[in-house]
Parts: C-alpha cells; structure tokens; sequence
C-alpha cells in the first residue's frame, strides 16, 4: 500500500481547503521524490521530459513549484495569476463528492497578483518547462478584460516557458464570454500583437495556450478553432472545470456552485478534445479532466493529446497516477 493511500483518510477528514494547504507544506518539508521513467515529447518548440504535467489551480501562487516537481511532472503550469492580488471567493469554496471521485470548487482565482508570484518563480530552483496561466481581476470590467491579460503576459514572459490564456473558469463572473466569437478574437489579436513585441525584446518566442471549457457545443468548438488559427496561436488546454452537475446529481454538495473536476466530466472533456483535434491540425493539444488512471491517459492520447495535466486525479490517487499516465504513454 502507498503511503499516500495510507495518508488520505486521514486528509479527507480535513476540510478540503485545509487539506489541500497542508498536503503542500508536507511536499515542501519533506524531500520526496519519485522516479519517473523518462518519454521526451516535442511540442510548442519545448522539449519535455514526459507527456504528463501539473494543471493550473493546484498551485496557484507558484510558491511550492520545487516541491511538486520531485513527483516527476513532465511540465508544471502555475496560476491562475492576476494582476492584482485577490482573496476569492469566500470559504467554504471546495467541496468532495468522493464517492464520485469528483471536487466541486469556486475558488475564483485567489492569488497573490502577478507582482508577488514572480518573486516567488524567481526563488524556485526547478528548471523545467513551467506554464504560467492568466487571467483578469474579478472586478475589472468585461470590456476591459484584455488590459488584465496584457499586463500579466508582459510581466510574466520572461519567467514562463509557455503561457495559457484561462478563459474557461465558472468562477469569475461573464469570463467564459470571453470565449465567444469577437471578444476572443479581440482577446487573442491584443495578446499575440503584444507577444511578439516581447519576443522582440526578450530575443525569445513564448507559445501561447488557451484554456477552454468542457461545456462547448461544436459550432463553438469550430468558432474557438477557428480564432485560435487565425492568431497563430501554439496550443489549447481541453478542458476547465464544469458547470453541469451530469454524474453527481443528488449527491451532497453536487449543488454547490463552482466548478466540477474529476471523473464525472471525463467523457466531456475528451469529447471536446476530440472536438478541437479535428479541427486544429498541427495545433499541440493539452488533455485534462477526469484523468484518474493510466487508461484516463490513454483515452485523451487517443483523442489526440500530445500532453495531459493533473489535478483532481492527484487528490483522490496520489502521486502514484503521475508514472502511471506515463507509462500509458509509453504503451501507446
């Protein structure tokens, strides 16, 4: 038995948020590390040591990046940062639905703001492929929604390896319109016009990634595509959390509001994946949600992921999941 299997009742008797805080102190206290077997994969012009990463939300300060990289991650993306720091939502804001292997959260991007956060990228001494996510500030008004994107990726270019644009949270209020036709493609024209000021600058070409939302229908699934070819943009993360309650209804918690992650959204995320993979040629596609196993990897490679992030996989299996979607790779 693992020590995490033997460590998780004892966590999920914490109140999730607690846990959570405390599982990542004991990463960082302790010098823990796993043997991961290496399967290098090209994409974004990165080189990764493995296909499989950290998901944004885990990690949202960047302040334990050396202690999650001992758990042999391919890449680690951090964030949702902001411009400006912000509590979130108030707590209770995370809730299990553990005979669903699901989470329930509506966090609403609390963060120290991107000043802080880089302080905290500068001190990691990981040098790995790190992914820093974006986003804007819960009471920045909707049109002004780009100058918050803008400001992070001019300040965080030179610490990222890649950056991802989060338009797909639930819980900042009108951000998922930022999915639609013209303000994403207003979204993206601003962000790539800015990027290629900073390459310019920083004599380096930072790969843009947006991150979508498990929920879409095909017309906009193709209308998300087609902005993200227009733009040139590198890649796209499918998919956020969901705000379909499809799995856990009836269950205690399933009516909190926020975000669904975890095995219940899995056949929708991959179905959105699957979605962008026809229609993004070339594109690198980021697989996640719902990922619990080996075989969860597996199923989001074959649906045309080069890559795959954790998260909500990691509360309910533990590190162990990491070599084991590894290893689904390696057998593909």
């Amino acid at each position: 038995m693992s020590l995490y299997r033997l460590a998780r009742p004892l966590l999920f008797s914490l109140d999730p948020e607690t846990a959570h805080k405390a599982t990542l102190r004991l990463l960082d206290a302790f010098s823990f590390s796993r043997a991961i077997p290496s399967h290098p994969v090209h994409a974004m012009g990165l080189d990764f040591p493995n296909p499989v990463g950290l998901a944004a939300g885990l990690d949202k300060d960047a302040a334990h990046i050396d202690a999650l990289a001992r758990l042999g991650f391919g890449f680690i993306e951090v964030g949702t940062v902001t411009p400006r720091p912000q509590r979130g939502n108030p707590r209770p804001r995370l809730f299990r639905i553990a005979a669903k292997e699901a989470i329930i959260n509506r966090f609403g991007f609390n963060n120290v703001g991107i000043d802080a956060f880089l302080a905290n990228v500068a001190r990691t001494r990981w040098r790995g492929v790190l992914g820093i996510n974006i986003g804007k500030n819960a009471d920045t008004p909707a049109e002004r929604a780009a100058d918050d994107y803008a400001v992070c990726l001019e300040k965080a270019y030179a610490s990222a390896s890649y950056i991802t644009i989060n338009v797909s949270s639930p819980n900042t209020e009108n951000l998922r319109r930022l999915q639609d036709k013209h303000p994403l493609d207003a979204l993206l024209a601003r962000l790539v016009a800015l990027r290629a000021r900073l390459a310019d600058r920083h004599g380096k070409r930072v790969p843009l990634v947006l991150k979508v939302a498990p929920d879409l229908q095909q017309d906009e699934i193709q209308s998300i595509a087609d902005s993200v070819l227009r733009h040139g943009v590198e890649g796209l993360i499918a998919t956020n959390t969901s705000i379909s309650r499809q799995g856990v209804e009836g269950l205690r918690h399933a009516n909190e509001a926020g975000g669904l992650s975890g095995a219940p959204i899995r056949e929708r995320s991959t179905r959105v994946l699957r979605g962008f993979a026809a229609v993004l040629p070339g594109k690198t596609l980021i697989g996640t949600g719902g990922i619990l196993s080996g075989g969860d990897a597996a199923e989001k490679f074959a649906a045309g992921a080069s890559l795959v992030q954790l998260y909500t996989g990691l509360i309910y299996r533990g590190p162990g999941l990491v070599s084991e979607c590894v290893s689904a790779y390696r057998a593909k």
